[in-house]
């Protein structure tokens, strides 16, 4: 008896978890390799592994009944043509689930799931290889003991504050370069730098705009050619065109 699956379903119902699960395996033998939640990883293992063995029996019985789950016509000729060919020499494992890390966002466990198209031989080969590696030696005790407190001591003497400005310098630096010469991004803007800028927006203010007072500068120019440089548009200019 199938052991059950654990979990919530995907979707709603078993028909619709039944519909993404062969999506999941369309996509496999389609591309070869996807990215998808362990989870979903983990469901559509045994299935690709169940139409693998299908298309290695290569009759038009086994490629009616992949049909039923694999629906694109192009991708049951890549499995049967393709996939069961190169997996001809081994008798099941046709697939390989990597773990990559939580995806940024809402930290969800991802892996990407392959099919295993090298050789079994070639498989054996790599694992050898890779459990002959010789270990790389530790550092000497000694020697990190004594190069700890003159690191140590470097980090004493330049003061948290001259760190924080230096960060800050550097920090301010990149956004202004990011916008040409003539740019300033900060709070207190140098004299001559009146020209407020929204990045967001992609337009500048000049102090004759009626929403100067009401914007948020997140970079300063001295000049419009400055502006208009960086790629941003004259507010004014824009009213203008709409009047006319």
């Amino acid at each position: 008896m199938p052991k059950p699956t654990k979990g919530p379903r995907f979707g709603g119902s078993p028909a619709h978890q039944r519909i993404i699960l062969a999506n999941l395996a369309t996509q496999l033998f389609q591309h070869g390799k996807i990215t998808t939640t362990e989870a979903k990883a983990k469901r559509v293992q045994p299935l690709a592994d169940r139409l693998i063995s299908k298309a290695k029996r290569g009759d038009l019985h086994n490629r009616r009944l992949v049909l039923q789950t694999v629906k694109d016509p192009a991708v049951v000729r890549i499995l049967f043509n393709d996939i069961a060919p190169a997996v001809a020499e081994r008798e099941g494992g046709y697939t390989r689930i990597t773990k990559i890390g939580p995806r940024k966002g809402d930290n969800a466990p991802m892996a990407v799931i392959e099919v295993i198209t090298e050789s079994v031989e070639d498989s054996r080969k790599a694992k050898a290889k890779g459990a002959g590696k010789p270990v790389a030696k530790k550092a000497e005790p000694k020697a990190a003991a004594k190069k700890a407190p003159a690191k140590k001591a470097a980090a004493e003497e330049i003061p948290a504050e001259v760190v924080a400005e230096a960060v800050e310098s550097s920090d301010a630096v990149a956004e202004e370069s990011k916008y040409g010469e003539g740019s300033y991004v900060g709070e207190n803007p140098p004299e001559g730098f009146d020209i407020k800028g929204n990045a967001d927006s992609g337009k500048f203010h000049t102090p004759e705009s009626q929403w100067y007072d009401a914007t948020v500068a997140e970079v300063w120019f001295n000049s419009i050619e400055a502006a208009e440089a960086a790629g941003f548009v004259n507010v004014l200019a824009g009213k203008d065109d709409e009047e006319a």
